[in-house]
């Protein structure tokens, strides 16, 4: 049992050792120094990218012209963001009805984030042109 028990727990250190590290959410002011300026191009279930642009003045401008699964949306639109403690968070004028949703940010590589909306929908993007 003793022998049972030790193989277990080496077993588990291994694969915790060979496990990438868990990473942390990025502050408000890490999200705004990553995003500020930049395209964030958002990962489709559909195997598309979707274009957003944060400005350095708080908008932010999509466009949907050329997702056709996104018909339901206006083509193009400008809304708002801004950081609201360690989260991102964004306003479209008819996007989801005009609602606010934030988002926590985790950074997974030098140009790519995962995303969790305070919905509980999450996704993953990249960052540049």
């Amino acid at each position: 049992m003793r022998n049972g028990l030790a193989g277990i727990l080496a077993l588990g250190m291994a694969a915790y050792a060979i496990c990438p590290a868990v990473a942390d959410d990025l502050s408000g002011a890490e999200i705004k120094k990553l995003i500020s300026g930049e395209k964030v191009f958002l990962s489709t279930p559909f195997g598309g990218e979707l274009p957003l642009s944060y400005r350095t003045n708080g908008q932010v401008s999509g466009d949907v012209s050329g997702i056709s699964a996104a018909s339901m949306f206006a083509p193009k639109e400008i809304g708002k963001w801004w950081i609201e403690g360690n989260r991102l968070c964004q306003q479209w004028p008819t996007w989801y009805k005009g609602r606010q949703f934030c988002f926590t940010i985790v950074k997974t590589g030098d140009s790519t984030i995962t995303w969790l909306r305070d919905d509980g929908t999450s996704g993953t993007a990249r960052i540049g042109n």
